[in-house]
């Protein structure tokens, strides 16, 4: 342990800190602010969102022209929480002056490209609270004197990504909501002409300067249906090569009852069930999310298809039951060898351009918390261990509250990366941090003034 100067003299101590500003921490901020507005003075949250963008942004790669959301538009950053809320889709749209013109279109699912313009129009609300370009680089443990002697404040040292200049912000909790990372699969490299679908938008006008003549998509889940479908929309002139490992999409399940899983009481109860019943919940329904496709999406592209094959075309080409084994980049196009699974049979594309829709995995929080990590406690598997406050469980040398919004899908259900939650899931962690910190009222305390 060595000292630090006096707390004093640094910036203040916020309540809280978000790390990430993605629709989670943007749901929080709204929340926060709500309370705020409505609440004494001495009752007020303190707390600042850390981004390491420049602005918002929220999977801009793929707000495809078109493209619905699969969520209800009341599923937004704060009805679910507060129906009156100023923050809502609805209020959203009344700004706008489009309210009577989305209600004549008689639909729950408005396109991502307008979502996403909600989502900016929110965070444009709460900007004071947020410090875009900062990039958390290290999260510390700072002393602060009570009855268990743990480590009370977080210090968090983030640095611009442009100028590199760096910022030290303290606090006596730390939401971590940085999202889902894209996975290539073992051996493929990102580059001109490989993309993971998130970059799908933003890497193609880099092949303007060529007329494609073909593209090759991989995967089977929505994300891979989508780029297949726009890409074969946009370049008229290109074949589309989808590989699936499967015989072709399936179905998302979307109905009444299977939706239940995605209601606010579902996280309490697969929070409370004994682990065997989660996974078991688990397999029943991961048709509801993973690796599955609307229907609309897939009728569509059968019926392309089936057009082209009619007229005599083949210009979409679905290559069922089937899986990449090799990509080689050259400086003309991207050759990619595939394998027929049920008869072993080996087949070579020349391809333009190759799209991996192959899914996302949980930020690494171990190389954010770095020595914190540490402190973190995990369960026979060696996942963290949260509380259904969606805190983490920690050593008695930590004090300090760690959130996650994100990485919690083994104790509190599928929704945990989805927007189904959020605004209900922020609502609950702002209770827990008001509940702490009256807690933390209650004993008194001396700040030592030192870090680990």
């Amino acid at each position: 342990m060595s000292e630090t100067e006096p707390l004093a003299e640094r910036e203040p101590v916020y309540d809280v800190v978000g790390i990430g500003f993605g629709p989670s921490n943007l749901a929080l901020a709204i929340a926060l602010e709500e309370h705020n507005e409505t609440s004494e003075r001495e009752r007020a949250v303190t707390g600042v969102f850390l981004e390491r963008k420049p602005s918002f942004g929220w999977h801009r790669g793929m707000l495809i022209d078109g493209a619905t959301m699969q969520v209800s538009f009341l599923k937004d950053l704060a009805t679910l929480r507060n129906p009156v809320s100023r923050f809502g889709f609805v209020s959203y749209l009344h700004d706008k002056g489009r309210l009577v013109d989305f209600i004549n279109q008689k639909t729950f699912f408005p396109t991502r490209e307008e979502f996403h313009d909600y989502l900016e129009w929110a965070a444009d609300g709460v900007d004071h609270m947020v410090r875009y370009d900062s990039e958390v680089v290290s999260v510390r443990t700072v002393a602060e004197g009570g009855t268990d002697g743990g480590a009370g404040l977080f210090e968090m040292v983030s640095r611009c990504p442009r100028l590199g200049e760096e910022t030290v912000h303290r606090a006596r909790n730390i939401v971590v909501a940085c999202g889902l990372q894209p996975v290539l699969p073992d051996g493929v490299t990102a580059s001109e002409r490989i993309w993971h679908s998130s970059e799908l938008l933003t890497a193609l006008p880099e092949l303007q300067h060529d007329v494609p003549e073909r593209f090759v998509v991989v995967g089977a889940g929505q994300s891979a249906a989508e780029v297949t479908e726009y890409l074969h929309r946009t370049y008229p002139s290109a074949e589309v090569c989808a590989v699936l490992s499967r015989f072709g999409y399936s179905p998302a399940d979307d109905s009444p009852y299977a939706n239940r899983v995605f209601d606010p009481e579902a996280v309490g109860l697969w929070f409370d069930a004994p682990e065997p019943v989660r996974d078991q919940l688990m397999a029943y329904h991961r048709n509801t999310n993973y690796s599955v496709v609307d229907l609309d999406v897939i009728e569509d592209l059968y019926r392309r298809e089936y057009r082209e094959k009619v007229r005599g075309e083949h210009r979409l080409r679905v290559l069922r039951a089937s899986r990449v084994t090799d990509v080689h980049e050259d400086d003309s196009g991207v050759t990619v060898r595939v394998a027929d699974l049920p008869t072993a049979t080996p087949a070579e594309l020349r391809a333009d351009a190759v799209v991996f829709a192959t899914g996302y995995q949980p930020f690494d929080l171990t190389a954010l918390l770095g020595e914190v990590d540490r402190h973190c406690l995990r369960d026979a598997n060696g996942r963290l261990s949260v509380a259904r406050d969606y805190r983490l469980l920690t050593s008695p040398a930590i004090r300090a509250g760690i959130y996650l919004q994100g990485g919690t899908e083994h104790t509190h259900g599928i929704t945990s990366s989805l927007l189904s939650m959020v605004a209900v899931r922020a609502g609950e962690i702002l209770t827990s941090i008001q509940e702490d910190r009256e807690a933390r009222a209650s004993v008194p305390t001396a700040l030592s003034g030192t870090h680990e």
